[in-house]
């Protein structure tokens, strides 16, 4: 089963490309858990998001992003976990 983490914050007011290296500077792996994968996205608002995948139960204790330091981000950040389903690639 694949499992995805997903990790949002919004940055504190000028602070979006600190809590961007923030987040890439954050180590999610230790033997043995590794992310399947792990991508990075940013948004209008100074927003990050971190998405990673797992090959691991759906209640499995996975590593998480810690929680930032408040004078960084505006508000705490949302987390959410889903299950795979499967990936489609192209348009039919």
């Amino acid at each position: 089963m694949t499992v995805a983490l997903m990790w949002e914050a919004r940055a504190a007011d000028g602070r979006g490309a600190e809590l961007l290296a923030w987040t890439h500077a954050q180590a999610l792996a230790g033997p043995p858990l590794r992310p399947l994968r792990r991508e990075v996205f940013t948004a209008p608002g100074d927003r990050v998001l971190v998405i990673t995948w797992w090959d691991a139960p759906y209640d499995a204790e996975l590593p998480e992003l810690p929680q930032p330091d408040a004078e960084l981000v505006a508000r705490p950040p949302h987390r959410w976990r889903f299950e795979s389903l499967g990936a489609e690639t192209g348009a039919e």
